[in-house]
């Protein structure tokens, strides 16, 4: 037995830590948290001391044995968990839960998994960091109280299931309020001026006018005024300039750069860095300084100065600018600086490339360059254009590295051939282009974390499961449109004459970036008016200053949770009461054949058109949106067509082809069988070749493409990608095999191979009682009997796991659902 049990939280990183220590220790996982508030209560004792109510829950408690098991054997403990908040917190609780003698329990913290960090921080140790703890516990239970009681509230006033949390409900919010400046944003037109000129020497640039025209009157006016027109530079400066080097990335800037250069979102980005951290290959992946430790900085010279000389280093320390950044923690950067590129996954490959560069790049010389202006005056008016130009006279940093940007528009200046004061040039075209302000942007991911971190709302672990809950609630989407083109006018000035042309150029294109659903909408609307407080910008950047305030140990915790709850929950008690119900209701006209008026509303089962009041003696119709038809851009025609359904579309092959609505969204009625129309298919626009080429599809989808074993072989594509059927069976078909050209060896090849995986995943069959174990995703297994499923610890072991223990699991789960709907009845 080990003398030393080192606890960390996931087995990556056990794994990693213990090719470092020797023989007296043991590394064990916690798999997170083994503690944390109950999931079907409160689990806050508001009417006392606001102390939470911690349990282990059911899939840890085997966990949390083997750990006690092993920690009375041991002669010492080291708790072992990440150096943030989360990380104290997970100590904290195994301090307690395990009952551990403070006596013989070390924390140690490091924030990289490297021999020489692992060694320093057992040389050494520390105590528990209760400021930490409780900071860590004030979030939790401010979060918690806010979604435990704002969540009823929207199921009374706006609609069953949905839930709202303090951060996501915020970011929500500016997702929101930028959608409404986008929909309120009326474009105004004016005519920018280019024009390409040639020197003496017959070098071509382009340059501009630096104001644009209002008007195409104005435009026109200047390009009439510059026929036969004489040009020549007029001005001409050159200077020296200098480019600084980005900082090191903190979480924030590492997720907002791997979303612009690699595509990532926030949570790959999260999840890549993890397991590069895990693997020791980066520092701690949560960190909101810029700070590099000397041996870092040290360590980069050293790398810069053998790969690139001496001229390109310059070492160098930044400054952090986020409120309550916790400087003594490390940017995010390589462990180890001699290693350029590492070979895991493509993925992580190229995010650890990405934070190798950046970092390298922020300890390496300026860029050194020559920017010139000139200006061209003409004899005709007293117009002059500009031309811009850069020249790179020394690399810098920029050998390494440039930090991406969000603006799209943004221009990069290029080169200008050599020229004079008083020199003539030729002109070779001017052209008036019409151009339209542009709306704000709509928030990508990475835009979007920029934009929390300015207004010092979230901290670095609180970015990737924001904007994923927000999604995964149904509030936010991201935009699937490739834009709408749009006309535009260009004058053309060439070899003295004008002439006018009728452009084209796509806008408003979505593709991507986050908006808000209606139920988005609605929620955010209803929770603004009735919780302004909360919805507050200053105010949920406050907490997080109370939360840092905590985590310093300047205030106490318990004292900031009483104060925000003394005003919330009162509040919440009006609203549940008073409030009038949210819909988001909005008026679109009259129908003709009722004189009843037309909604657009939310229903109980989404989006919908609503003819009538609920109050009519007779009911009100209904009809749910359809495609991609929302409830702030569906017009009363739309809304009226939807009432049109089922609608007959004519005879094919003599059987009546009708096309309608479903519970699971619209599909063609043929020959007593369904098909379901494509997603976002607006019902209303299928016409009969349209249906005739789905029912068609489909028969092609359903035909047999071979046999084995006298069973059908049918194939298609589904919602995890291309498939053959077989026997009730339904076999992925991955890229290995070309899916158009299937044949007869490849499909029985495909099928074998299912059976014998389907063999191997069959742990135990108890026939007798009708119990099966299956090997699970993830290392787990599944108890099954009939189609109650349920999934065992990840602890479980196996081959000791017996048919009594298999029915026991059964019985007490049976056992709860009878309780829990007993219960529910009597309610």
């Amino acid at each position: 037995m080990a003398k030393n049990l080192v606890i960390v939280e996931s087995p990556a990183k056990a794994k990693t830590i213990e090719k470092f220590l020797g023989k007296d220790f043991q590394v064990e996982s916690s798999y997170g948290h083994i503690a944390d508030l109950p999931s079907k209560e409160l689990g806050v004792n508001v009417d006392g001391d606001f102390k939470p109510k911690y349990i282990v829950s059911s899939d840890k408690k085997s966990v949390v044995k083997k750990l006690k098991d092993l920690a009375k054997k041991a002669e010492m403990v080291w708790l072992a968990s990440d150096e943030d908040r989360e990380g104290e917190a997970i100590a904290w609780h195994l301090a307690e839960q395990l009952k551990l003698n403070k006596d013989n329990t070390k924390r140690i913290v490091f924030n990289s998994i490297t021999k020489n960090a692992i060694l320093k921080a057992i040389e050494n140790p520390r105590t528990i960091n209760y400021d930490l703890v409780d900071a860590q516990q004030a979030r939790r239970v401010l979060d918690r109280i806010v979604g435990y009681e704002l969540s009823p509230v929207l199921w009374r006033k706006v609609k069953a299931g949905l839930s709202a949390g303090r951060v996501q409900s915020v970011a929500v919010r500016l997702i929101v309020e930028r959608e409404r400046d986008i929909e309120n944003f009326k474009p105004v037109a004016s005519y920018r001026v280019d024009a390409e000129f040639t020197n003496a020497d017959g070098k071509k640039f382009k340059a501009k006018l630096p104001k644009n025209f209002s008007t195409k009157e104005e435009a026109e006016a200047f390009l009439n005024s510059c026929l036969s027109a004489d040009f020549s530079v007029s001005d001409l400066q050159t200077k020296p300039a200098k480019k600084s080097p980005a900082a090191p990335f903190t979480t924030s800037t590492l997720q907002q750069e791997a979303s612009r250069k690699l595509g990532f979102p926030v949570a790959k980005t999260m999840l890549m860095a993890q397991r590069l951290y895990e693997a020791g290959l980066i520092t701690y992946m949560r960190t909101d300084s810029v700070n590099l430790s000397s041996e870092a900085v040290n360590a980069a010279a050293e790398e810069i100065e053998a790969s690139y000389g001496k001229e390109y280093s310059k070492p160098r320390n930044f400054s952090t600018k986020s409120k309550g950044a916790q400087e003594a923690h490390e940017a995010v950067r390589p462990t180890n600086m001699a290693v350029h590129t590492v070979s895991v996954d493509y993925d992580q490959d190229r995010l650890y490339s990405l934070i190798w560069k950046r970092t390298i790049a922020s300890q390496m010389s300026e860029a050194q360059l020559e920017r010139t202006n000139v200006k061209i005056s003409n004899n005709k008016n007293d117009k002059d254009f500009s031309a811009n130009g850069e020249v790179i006279t020394f690399e810098g940093f920029l050998k390494v590295y440039l930090e991406g940007t969000d603006n799209e528009e943004e221009e990069q200046a290029g080169m200008l051939p050599k020229m004079k004061v008083g020199e003539e040039l030729n002109n070779e075209y001017i052209t008036t282009t019409q151009r339209y302000t542009r709306p704000p942007a709509r928030y990508t991911e990475a835009s979007l974390v920029k934009h929390l971190e300015e207004l010092g709302i979230g901290r670095p672990s609180t970015y990737a499961p924001t904007i994923s809950t927000v999604q995964r609630r149904g509030y936010v989407e991201k935009g699937t449109a490739e834009g709408v083109e749009r006309e535009y006018i260009q004058l053309v000035l060439k070899s003295d004459s004008i002439k006018e042309q009728v452009l084209i150029e796509k806008v408003g294109s979505d593709k991507g970036k986050m908006m808000p659903t209606d139920i988005g909408n609605i929620v955010n609307d209803f929770l603004v008016e009735n919780f302004s407080s909360i919805l507050d910008y200053g105010f949920t950047a406050k907490v997080e200053s109370d939360f840092d305030n905590i985590a310093g140990g300047k205030e106490d915790w318990t004292s900031v949770i009483k104060d925000f709850y003394k005003g919330f929950h009162p509040t919440v008690e009006d609203v549940a009461e008073n409030a009038e119900r949210a819909s988001g209701q909005r008026l679109l006209g009259i129908d003709p054949d009722s004189g009843k008026n037309v909604y657009v509303r939310l229903g109980r089962f989404g989006a919908m058109v609503q003819i009538g009041e609920a109050t009519d003696e007779e009911k009100p119709k209904f009809a749910s949106l359809q495609g991609d038809q929302t409830m702030s851009s569906i017009t009363y025609e739309e809304a009226m067509d939807l009432f049109k359904l089922p609608k007959t579309l004519g005879d094919y092959e003599e059987k009546e082809v009708v096309v309608a609505n479903g519970r699971y969204g619209p599909y063609i009625k043929f020959d007593g069988k369904y098909v379901s129309l494509d997603k976002d298919e607006n019902p209303m626009s299928v016409d009969m070749d349209r249906a005739i080429e789905l029912i068609e599809a489909k028969r092609k989808a359903d035909a047999p493409i071979g046999e084995y074993e006298g069973f059908p072989i049918q194939k298609g594509v589904g919602r995890f990608g291309p498939f053959i059927k077989w026997n009730s069976i339904f076999i992925n078909v991955n890229k290995k095999y070309d899916f158009d050209n299937l044949t007869q060896s490849d499909l029985e090849e495909l099928i074998e191979d299912k059976k014998k995986k389907e063999r191997e995943k069959l742990i135990h069959n108890w026939e007798d009682v009708g119990i099966r174990v299956e090997k699970a995703r993830w290392g787990r297994f599944n108890v099954i009997k009939g189609k109650t499923k349920i999934e065992l610890p990840k602890t479980t072991e196996i081959e000791k796991f017996t048919k009594e223990d298999a029915v026991k699991l059964v019985d007490s789960k049976k056992s709860t659902k009878k309780t829990t709907r007993k219960t529910s009845k009597k309610k």
